[in-house]
């Protein structure tokens, strides 16, 4: 659409379109970060869960503060994202410990690491003088599907 001046030239007139380039450009570079930051977010080290068909929500165990040791299925324990053996766990759990109202740890362990590495691990724990101790584990897929299939809430 041109508008005619009144010395005959013409002139552009407004746009009424809306420019949605610069829009697409940030949305993009959003997508590029959260697409770089969300993997470090996991805390600890990432293991494959033993399955359990009634876990318990353990939503302290996602807190900032939470003591978390993590056993792969290697043997290797390790005290939030170090790897630390497992006799030194006594003197650094209770160095986090120190200053804390709620003395839980938690523990999550491959599924397929051995059972006396993880009985280690906990009898460490409790060499520290933990109160509590959390054993993360995920819901069975053959009970999820159940559940989703009666319409039943999972946790």
């Amino acid at each position: 659409m041109a508008v005619k001046h009144t010395k005959g030239t013409e002139m552009a007139g407004a746009i009424a379109d809306i420019n949605v380039t610069p829009m697409v450009d940030v949305m993009l570079v959003m997508l590029i970060i959260f697409m770089v930051i969300t993997p470090m977010l996991s805390k600890g080290v990432s293991v494959d869960l033993a399955r359990t068909s009634n876990p318990i929500a353990m939503a302290d165990a996602d807190k900032e503060d939470a003591v978390l040791v993590a056993v792969t299925k290697d043997g290797r324990v390790y005290l939030g994202s170090t790897q630390t053996p497992p006799a030194e766990l006594p003197g650094k759990v209770k160095d986090l410990l120190t200053n804390k109202l709620d003395k839980t740890c938690y523990v999550k362990s491959d599924a397929r690491a051995r059972y006396e590495k993880v009985v280690e691990v906990v009898d460490n724990l409790r060499a520290a003088g933990v109160d509590n101790i959390g054993l993360i584990t995920e819901l069975d897929a053959k009970t999820k599907a159940k559940s989703e299939a009666t319409g039943a809430a999972t946790p």
